[in-house]
C-alpha cells in the first residue's frame, strides 16, 4: 500500500490505517482475542501500518489487545493512541491534566508493550486546561523519547492553531465522510495552511455508507449507534437516498460502496489517512482494496451533484456528547 505523510515531522503511514476500536469497544460484544488478533495481523499483511486505539476503549482493553497483537513486528508499524478522560472513562468526564496525561502514557506504554508512542492524541479538548498546557506536557514527553508526534482530536481552529504554536501537531482525528463534511469549511483549509494531516474516524458513516445498515436493522443492546440521531430507523430511511447514489457509482467502477466512499475520501487531499474500522476479515479486505481504487474527475464531479440534492438527516451525537467536539 502506498504511503501517506501526516504533519511536516516525517511521520509516514498506509494511505489507510486500522481504527481498532469497535473490535472491543462500543459496536456490540468484543471480538474474542484470537479472531481480534488475526484481524489486526491480517490487515498488517495486507499493508496495514498504521493501528488506532485509546485508553478508552475498553478501558483499557484495547490498547493491551493491540500490543500483543503487535508485538512480534512493533518496529514495522505505527501505533496512535489517545488520552484526555477521567479514569480512561467517557463518562467520568474529561481530564487533560498535565499529571494525567503522564500517568496515562506511562500506563499506554505497559499495555501496548512498547517504549514509545508515535501518535499521542488528546481524545477531547478539556476547557478546563489550557490547551498550552496540554502541548507542553506532551512536548516533555517527546523530549523524553516516549512519544514522537502530538495529535488532536475532534477540535476546533482557534485551539488547534494554539496548541501547534507550543508543539507542531501532527495530525488531526475527526468524523469526515460522504455523510459528514463540516470538516471542509474550516478545518481542512487551516490543517493545509499548518501542515498538519488529517486522519478521519468513522468514513463509512459508522457503517452506514457500506449499505449493510437500513431502518429494519437491530444494533446489540451495547451498540453505540442506539443513541446516535443520525441512526434512529426515521434518519435511517431518510439517509438510504446517499446509499442508492453510492451503489450507482460503485456499480459503474466494478467496486463496493465501501470503497467508493473511501476512495473519495483518498481523493480530497494526499494528507488524509482515513481509519476505517471493522471486526471482519472479507470487510478488511473490501476496505484495503479502496486504496487502489481511482476515482477520475468525472467520478468526483458526479459524486458532488448527487450530494448537493441530498440533505442528511439526523445529528452525528447525542446532546450530551456533542458539546464536546469541535472547541
Amino acid at each position: 500500500m502506498l504511503k501517506r505523510q501526516l504533519g511536516k515531522n516525517g511521520l509516514e503511514v498506509s494511505a489507510l490505517g486500522l481504527g481498532c476500536m469497535g473490535i472491543s469497544y462500543a459496536y456490540g460484544p468484543a471480538l474474542e482475542k484470537k479472531a481480534a488478533t488475526a484481524l489486526i495481523r491480517g490487515a498488517f499483511d495486507k499493508g496495514v501500518n498504521f493501528f488506532d486505539t485509546a485508553e478508552a476503549y475498553g478501558p483499557f482493553t484495547n490498547e493491551e489487545l493491540l500490543g500483543e497483537a503487535l508485538a512480534p513486528i512493533r518496529d514495522q508499524v505505527v501505533i496512535a493512541t489517545k488520552f484526555g478522560f477521567k479514569n480512561g472513562l467517557p463518562a467520568d468526564g474529561l481530564d487533560s491534566r498535565p499529571e494525567n496525561i503522564r500517568k496515562v502514557v506511562e500506563h499506554s506504554l505497559r499495555l501496548l508493550k512498547t517504549d514509545r508512542i508515535e501518535l499521542l492524541y488528546q481524545h477531547r479538548v478539556d476547557p478546563q486546561v489550557p490547551v498550552e498546557d496540554v502541548a507542553g506536557t506532551v512536548k516533555e514527553l517527546v523530549e523524553a523519547g516516549k512519544v514522537l508526534h502530538f495529535g488532536m482530536s475532534e477540535a476546533g481552529v482557534e485551539t488547534i492553531r494554539r496548541a501547534h504554536s507550543v508543539l507542531p501537531v501532527a495530525a488531526l482525528q475527526s468524523e469526515y465522510s460522504l455523510w459528514w463534511r463540516e470538516p471542509e469549511k474550516d478545518i481542512l483549509p487551516t490543517l493545509e495552511e499548518l501542515g498538519i494531516g488529517f486522519v478521519p474516524f468513522s468514513p463509512l458513516g459508522k457503517g452506514f455508507l457500506t449499505g449493510a445498515i437500513d431502518a429494519n436493522t437491530k444494533f446489540a443492546d451495547d451498540d453505540f449507534r442506539n443513541v446516535v440521531p443520525r441512526f434512529t430507523e426515521e434518519s435511517r430511511e431518510a439517509n438510504k437516498r446517499l446509499v442508492d447514489v453510492l451503489g450507482v457509482i460503485a456499480d459503474s467502477k466494478g467496486a463496493t460502496r465501501a470503497q467508493v466512499a473511501l476512495a473519495w475520501l483518498l481523493a480530497q487531499k494526499p494528507w488524509i489517512v482515513p481509519i476505517p474500522g471493522t471486526t471482519k476479515l472479507n470487510r478488511l479486505e473490501e476496505n484495503i482494496a479502496a486504496a487502489s481504487l481511482s476515482l477520475t474527475n468525472d467520478d468526483l464531479a458526479s459524486i458532488a451533484t448527487a450530494l448537493a440534492h441530498i440533505q442528511i438527516v439526523g445529528d452525528r451525537y447525542p446532546a450530551h456528547l456533542q458539546k464536546n467536539v469541535n472547541r
